[in-house]
C-alpha cells in the first residue's frame, strides 16, 4: 500500500476557511473541500492563521509543515500585506521567492491563488478603489510571474466564470462563502487533475443562504468588533494612503511602492495552455 499523499495550507483566512463555518465556529474552507476530493490516502495540513502576511509564512508557517514532507503546499498570501500602510512589493515578493524556491527545494508542488478584485463586491471612494487596485494588481502580477518560475499549479481568480457572484461571497464581503470554498476547490481539483493527481468531483455540502436579519446580526456580533479593534492601525493607514495619493496627484510625483514594481491593469484574461499537465506561458 502506498504512502499517503501529504498536503499542506498555508496563509492568511483565505487559507484558514473563514466565511465556511460551522455553528460551533469551526473553520473548514476551500483546502478541506479539495481533500476530501482527493481518490487516494491524504493527510491533509493547514497552518494558516487569519491576519498573517508573507513574512510569517516563510518562517513560521512553512517549517511546520516541511518536517511532515508534503507533495503539494498551498501558499495563499498577500491581502494582508497589501493592507498595511509600509507595504513593500519588494519585500513580499523576496517572501514568497524563498517560500516557493524552499517548498520546490523539498520536491513538493506549490500552488497559488491571485486575488480578487475587491472593488467589485465591497463599495469604496474612487480614491481608496484606485489604491486597493494598485496594490492588489502588484500582488498578482508577483504571484504569477513566481508561478511560472517554480511551476506552481495557479488558479487565475479573475478569470473564474461567475466569481463575483453574490452567493459565492461571505457577508463580509472579505471571504468566500462556503460556496466560494467549494467553488475554489472545485477548480483547483480541475488543475490538479491535469497534473496527473488523482482528484475527483469535490462533494457540495448544503450551503443555507443567510436572511437579511441573519446577516445584519452577523456583522453587529462579528464585523462590528474586528472593525473596532482594526481602526487602531488600518484607519489611519488608509488615510495616509489616500492622502500620498491626493499629493502625487497634485503634484505627480510617484509614492515609494509604486516605484518598486510595475502595476498593470489586471483584467479577465486567458488561462496558459497546458503541455503535458505543464503550464506553457508563450
Amino acid at each position: 500500500m502506498s504512502s499517503p499523499l501529504t498536503f499542506a495550507v498555508l496563509g492568511d483566512s483565505a487559507a484558514s476557511g473563514v466565511g465556511d463555518s460551522n455553528e460551533h465556529g469551526v473553520h473548514f474552507g476551500w483546502g478541506f473541500h479539495l481533500a476530501f476530493a482527493f481518490k487516494e490516502p491524504i493527510i491533509y495540513l493547514n497552518v494558516s492563521r487569519p491576519g498573517a502576511q508573507s513574512s510569517e509564512v516563510l518562517n513560521e508557517q512553512l517549517p511546520k509543515v516541511l518536517i511532515h514532507n508534503p507533495e503539494l503546499v498551498a501558499v495563499i498570501v498577500g491581502g494582508n500585506d497589501l493592507l498595511r500602510n509600509g507595504f513593500s512589493p519588494k519585500k513580499f515578493e523576496a517572501n514568497l521567492d524563498e517560500t516557493l524556491r524552499t517548498i520546490e527545494s523539498s520536491g513538493a508542488i506549490s500552488m497559488l491563488l491571485e486575488l480578487h478584485d475587491p472593488t467589485q463586491i465591497v463599495p469604496m471612494p474612487k480614491l481608496l478603489a484606485r489604491i486597493c487596485n494598485r496594490r492588489v494588481n502588484a500582488v498578482n502580477q508577483i504571484t504569477r510571474k513566481l508561478a511560472y518560475r517554480y511551476g506552481s499549479v495557479l488558479l487565475e481568480t479573475r478569470s473564474l466564470p461567475d466569481i463575483y457572484a453574490r452567493e459565492k461571497w461571505h457577508v463580509d464581503r472579505m471571504h468566500p462563502s462556503r460556496a466560494g470554498h467549494q467553488f475554489i476547490a472545485d477548480s483547483f481539483a480541475t488543475r490538479l487533475r491535469l497534473r496527473g493527481f488523482a482528484v475527483g468531483e469535490v462533494h457540495k455540502i448544503q450551503v443555507n443562504n443567510r436572511s437579511r436579519r441573519d446577516s445584519i446580526m452577523w456583522l453587529l456580533r462579528n464585523a462590528t468588533p474586528w472593525f473596532l479593534k482594526r481602526s487602531v492601525d488600518l484607519l489611519p493607514a488608509m488615510l495616509i494612503l489616500m492622502t500620498t495619493e491626493l499629493v502625487r496627484d497634485l503634484f505627480g510625483k510617484n509614492s515609494g511602492d509604486r516605484a518598486e514594481v510595475i502595476y498593470p491593469d489586471f483584467g479577465k484574461h486567458s488561462v496558459p495552455q497546458l503541455a503535458n499537465g505543464v503550464e506553457q506561458v508563450s
